[in-house]
This record gives C-alpha cells, sequence and structure tokens, in this order.
C-alpha cells in the first residue's frame, strides 16, 4: 500500500514539474506578425484601453499575442524581442482566441506604418516571462 502512495505522489509531481516547464519552455518561435494601431476603426470605442486595462500610447514598444502564446508562458508584461524589429517589446495586450502563433505590433496612430509592416513572418525571443 505504501508503494502505491509513493507511486501515485511520484506520478502528481512528475506532472506538475512537466507542464510547468512546458509553460515556459519556448525562448524563440516562429510566429505571424500583424500590426495594429489605437484608432476607433480597428478596435471599439476605447481603443487606447488593451484587453488586461493598460493604457497603450503612441511610442509604446508593446504588442498583443494569441492567447495559444500565453498557454505557453508568455504572460502581462514579458518582454521579447523581435526579429526585424528593434529594441525590446512587452506583451500588453491579448488578441481574440480564433488567432494562434500570432503577434500583434503596437504602433500607435500611425495606420499607414501599420499597413506599410503588412503580414510577415518573425521570430520572437523571450527576454523575461
Amino acid at each position: 500500500m505504501t508503494n502505491k502512495i509513493i507511486g501515485y505522489l511520484l506520478l502528481v509531481l512528475s506532472l506538475t514539474f512537466s507542464v510547468h516547464s512546458y509553460a515556459s519552455s519556448f525562448k524563440k518561435l516562429n510566429v505571424t506578425a500583424t500590426a495594429y494601431n489605437s484608432v476607433r476603426a480597428q478596435t471599439d470605442s476605447s481603443p487606447n484601453i488593451a484587453a488586461w486595462g493598460d493604457r497603450l500610447k503612441p511610442g509604446m514598444k508593446a504588442i498583443a499575442v494569441s492567447r495559444d502564446l500565453l498557454k505557453m508562458g508568455l504572460k502581462r508584461g514579458s518582454k521579447v524581442k523581435i526579429s526585424g524589429l528593434p529594441g525590446e517589446y512587452v506583451v500588453l495586450d491579448k488578441m481574440h482566441h480564433r488567432w494562434s502563433r500570432k503577434i500583434d505590433i503596437y504602433m500607435g496612430k500611425d495606420v499607414r506604418a501599420a499597413k506599410n509592416w503588412g503580414k510577415r513572418r518573425v521570430t520572437i525571443t523571450v527576454v523575461h516571462s
């Protein structure tokens, strides 16, 4: 009986640690990147407020991430580097659940810059999650 209990405890512990390590397992990931703006035509009546309540301001290096990336270990406040762009970007917004392996780069009110960015494949590197 004692061996059975120990076996169950070991199984539970190993599953717990393996789930935790999966959640923070990636350091680099290839994703699709688009861009968005804080204008009413692209959001709602409060275009400067992100999904977690953060106030977005032009010039911020912020991104929205698809929810599957949140399940992989990214969270509000995570910092990432995006291939092809300078500096670090902070996860401050999340996307509709229909998207996967996708980020949306915040470009303030510069709609032209967002359209010029278009849709690209990039690699994100987690700096801090």
